[in-house]
């Protein structure tokens, strides 16, 4: 019995002692950002003039307003479009049993090993010949087919292993067509893996700074990443301001994580379970 107490008590320490440790970036991160530009009192001490006119000079002072917006179209769009498009590509690739659909599989996970960056020049003169350079529509091709393979592996192995196929009988038996079981009985039953792909893309595509910079380079329209990067100077940088915005960008992703956190964790069991 004592044993298990002290086996309780440590693993009750560790736990709150791993949570402290992640949370010191996060209290510096607040810390900095409540504070003056004259204050140097040492990051992990608690500012004695706490203030808030960083926030307000981030929201003002900068176009972050304006890149909140771009950066939820650009994100929403992008999800929407990989989402869409890796549920119906993930269907077939799950329940089919041919050699060919396991070699298409495989050949989606080779774009997990694939830097980005390999595809950058031809993708840029493939833009610039479409007319989409300073277009938010370069972002949500880009997006779509970078995040695509991820989102495929993910779904098409919760398919495999989390959605029975009797209930897709159940449905043919009803009078349902391969499209009405499809749409009506399989991708109800994908919520959980949905909200994590939904989570996780949109985690990456709102923080990306390199894609952005790279396509819409000379445009008015700017993401988050990229507003927030013009309070950085080259002989000087105003680093409240900085993390005042940083706080103000984590916002609609916090608050996206804390509508889906439960299919986050669905979504990997059975994921991953395949």
């Amino acid at each position: 019995m004592k044993g298990r107490l002290g086996t309780r008590i440590g693993s009750h320490v560790l736990a709150y002692g791993v949570t402290i440790v992640f949370l010191i970036p996060v209290y510096i991160l607040v810390n900095l950002s409540l504070r003056s530009p004259d204050d140097l009192t040492p990051a992990i001490f608690p500012t004695l003039r706490p203030t808030l006119d960083n926030f307000i000079g981030a929201w003002n002072g900068s176009p972050l307003p304006g890149s909140i917006v771009t950066s939820l179209i650009v994100t929403s769009l992008s999800c929407v479009v990989v989402l869409g498009l890796a549920t119906m590509a993930s269907y077939p690739l799950a329940r089919s049993t041919a050699r060919l659909s396991n070699a298409t599989f495989y050949f989606f996970l080779v774009g997990l090993l694939l830097p980005f960056q390999l595809a950058l020049i031809p993708l840029y003169i493939q833009m610039r010949d479409l007319g989409l350079l300073g277009s938010i529509w370069s972002l949500v091709i880009v997006y779509a087919g970078v995040q695509m393979p991820f989102s495929i592996f993910l779904i098409t192995t919760f398919i495999r292993s989390s959605v029975p196929t009797e209930y897709e009988e159940a449905g043919q038996i009803d009078g349902c067509s391969p499209i009405q079981t499809f749409w009506h009985v399989v991708v109800p039953l994908l919520r959980p893996v949905l909200g994590t792909c939904l989570i996780l893309n949109a985690v990456g595509i709102w923080n990306d700074f390199f894609t952005p910079l790279i396509y819409l380079a000379g445009s008015d329209q700017v993401t988050i990443p990229m507003a927030i990067y013009q309070f950085v100077g080259q002989y000087t940088s105003n680093w409240p301001l900085i993390f005042a915005s940083l706080i103000i960008s984590m916002i609609p992703v916090l608050a996206l994580y804390l509508i889906f956190q439960r299919y986050v964790i669905q979504g990997f069991a059975g994921g991953l379970k395949g």
